[in-house]
């Protein structure tokens, strides 16, 4: 979505008003955690969709549970 968009990450992480370190994070696919006011403004700035940014994996330990 930033290559669509023509932004880098220092970009987007000014206009999303969080650090370049925590943006970089949710880039890598790191992040554990995101408030959703965060990911809305995300997707406000990037025109874009949840779906467009975020994909689900499933936890290693979540798999690995007994129920």
């Amino acid at each position: 979505m930033l290559a669509k968009r023509k932004m880098t990450l220092s970009e987007l992480a000014d206009e999303v008003g969080i650090t370049l370190s925590n943006m970089s994070i949710f880039k890598t696919g790191k992040v554990r955690a995101v408030r959703i006011s965060t990911l809305d403004t995300i997707c406000r700035v990037l025109d874009c969709n949840v779906g467009d940014i975020l994909d689900y994996q499933p936890d290693d330990a979540a798999t690995t549970r007994s129920t």
